[in-house]
């Protein structure tokens, strides 16, 4: 029931922002989840040997929101170079030598793995067809996951990557794919219906057949991005990386599979303004 209540709680939150916010609303949300799933980053980092300074990830990780709010986006790449100069200096003096670059490489990984994937959520709202492409990218994501915890825990029989993730089955991974394709379809009509009756709030302009080949890719990138986090916390021999959602372990157990598909999502917007061949 916690499980339920908390998702739903989160799903409410996420879509009120979406929707009625300002972009300075979401960057700020998105910013305070990045802060928190990094915090628990830090702590599965020090389980692994690497000690992360609290004060440096705290402040390059809103940094990087700072400079994407306020800047062009060429200026995040100099941000990213000048905090790790500064996370380098700090543990060239402060940590054992040994762990001078296991301490700096942690703490720019932890950056990239969080901050900048969750720094594209303001960036793609504010475009011009960016809130039904948000829509879309979460439908997929939480309806894969949903599918694949339901479907793999009844009915999965033949493992996925058992080093990693002992529960996940070939099973379960179908049925995500399976479920994010049928989400996306499901977007897609509601955006048709309710463009045809002058409501453009859901209007994705691509074909439907572009739209379920990015579900698919997504889908891929979001089950990578769930077995890529199991991965670090087995490392640091824990379950889950926290306890701040009641029923669903820490926030970045929530938001691992976002982590990689946010950053998919960007690069396909990227390759099809590259290419000319039209946008979502």
């Amino acid at each position: 029931m916690k499980r339920i209540l908390t998702a739903v709680v989160l799903i409410a939150l996420v879509f009120a922002i979406v929707f009625f916010g300002h972009l300075w609303m979401i960057t700020l949300f998105a910013a305070l989840v990045a802060e928190l799933a990094a915090y628990e980053y830090l702590q599965l980092a020090s389980r692994s040997g690497a000690k992360i300074p609290l004060w440096w990830i705290a402040a390059a990780t809103a940094s990087i929101f700072v400079v994407t709010y306020v800047s062009p986006i060429e200026a995040r790449l100099p941000v990213f170079s000048a905090l790790a100069f500064v996370l380098f200096t700090v543990s060239g003096f402060r940590a054992p030598l040994k762990r001078v670059l296991l301490d700096t490489s942690a703490g720019l990984f932890g950056l990239m793995y969080i901050a900048y994937p969750m720094s594209l959520l303001p960036l793609i709202w504010n475009l011009d067809e960016g809130r039904p492409l948000l829509v879309f990218l979460m439908a997929c994501v939480w309806a894969g996951d949903i599918a694949a915890l339901y479907i793999g825990k009844n009915f999965g029989k033949h493992k996925l990557a058992p080093k990693l993730s002992p529960g996940k089955t070939w099973e379960g991974s179908a049925a995500s794919l399976a479920g994010s394709m049928l989400v996306a379809a499901g977007v897609f009509w509601v955006g048709d219906t309710l463009s045809a009756r002058g409501n453009m709030v859901l209007h994705i302009q691509e074909p439907l057949w572009q739209l379920l080949l990015l579900a698919a890719v997504l889908n891929a990138a979001a089950q990578l991005g769930d077995l890529l986090e199991s991965a670090i916390k087995r490392g640091a021999d824990v379950k889950d990386s926290g306890t701040m959602l009641p029923g669903h372990g820490g926030i970045l157990d929530r938001i691992d599979a976002l982590l990689l598909a946010t950053p998919v999502l960007w690069y396909a917007l990227l390759i099809k303004d590259w290419l000319h061949v039209g946008r979502f």
